[in-house]
């Protein structure tokens, strides 16, 4: 809604939000409403102040909500025996989990805004574990603010935190979204590819691998020899880290969504016609949404097991 907001307060024409559905239900999944909203911009946006303004709305309009609600969930935690309301085995002492019960473990990572606020505001007793946030809906519901969050401030192409690089650093923009791409592109990707796996296995799922590297660099600008470097490059650097040290992991849940920056979004920003530079109150507002990223960003958001 803040990107709403500020495209009106600035006249660009956009579309209404629309949100995605996120309702998983039929697939006996946990749901939560919607993955977020997004709108279209209609209109030109001929300015890198307009840019940043309409990028960095919706990000922090969304962090001020998550904090809010997370203050509130922390400090508002119920008794340590409501756990037992959802799981009633648990207030077995004998309870274990049989090798033949067909379960998925569920569990969040931490961030450091969260494991933060955990830590002042908590009370140690009732702070639930993280496989089991899913049930304290203010916990969980803060928590996915966070996540989308930080997603949106990734600083990529056209990404909030894209914008907010075009914006802050005129002249270094491209290299910094490419870098950042890159980067975590691999981190994505590490531990894909093992020198331990079977080699029929490696002689198939190598080039493969390869081939979605080159696609992730669709629209990176890059001409088709750099992009096959590209791809080359971090599958090689993969493979030798993960045969050096092998507990070396990544996180695969991220490379859905590099695929969909590096070939449907892109990962360069569009030039503006006036390219005058952010005054002092955007600077600041910038910095504080970088800073805003690396809080909320977490490496490992949901882990299956």
């Amino acid at each position: 809604m803040g990107h709403l907001f500020t495209s009106i307060y600035h006249k660009v024409k956009s579309s209404l939000p629309f949100f995605i559905p996120a309702w998983l239900g039929f697939l006996g999944s946990p749901s939560i409403g919607t993955f977020g909203a997004i709108i279209q911009m209609k209109g030109i946006i001929s300015s890198r102040r307009k840019f940043f303004d309409i990028g960095v709305a919706g990000p922090l309009a969304g962090f001020v909500v998550a904090f809010a609600v997370l203050t509130y969930g922390f400090t508002q935690l119920p008794e340590a025996d409501y756990i037992y309301e959802v799981h009633p085995e648990y207030a077995d002492p004998n309870y274990v989990l049989s090798e033949d019960e067909e379960v998925m473990d569920f569990e969040l990572g931490y961030n450091l805004l969260f494991w933060t606020m955990e830590k002042t505001l908590a009370d140690p007793e009732r702070m639930p574990a993280m496989s089991e946030i899913i049930h304290y809906p203010y916990l969980f519901a803060g928590y996915l603010a966070l996540f989308f969050t930080a997603i949106n401030l990734l600083p990529i192409g056209q990404l909030d935190g894209g914008h907010v690089v075009f914006g802050l650093f005129p002249k270094h923009h491209k290299i910094i979204s490419l870098v950042v791409y890159t980067l975590f592109l691999f981190y994505a990707g590490l531990g894909v590819i093992s020198p331990f796996e079977d080699l029929n296995y490696l002689a198939l799922a190598l080039p493969l691998y390869v081939g979605f590297l080159y696609i992730c660099y669709r629209k990176s600008g890059l001409s088709n020899t750099n992009k096959w470097i590209m791809a080359l490059g971090i599958a090689a650097i993969q493979y030798s880290l993960i045969s050096i040290s092998p507990s070396i992991q990544g996180y695969s849940g991220w490379l859905f969504f590099a695929f969909l920056v590096g070939r449907v979004l892109g990962i360069n920003h569009p030039e503006v016609i006036d390219g005058r530079k952010l005054d002092q109150k955007r600077t600041i507002l910038g910095w504080l949404a970088i800073v805003l990223f690396i809080l909320c960003f977490t490496p490992e958001p949901f882990v299956f097991e």
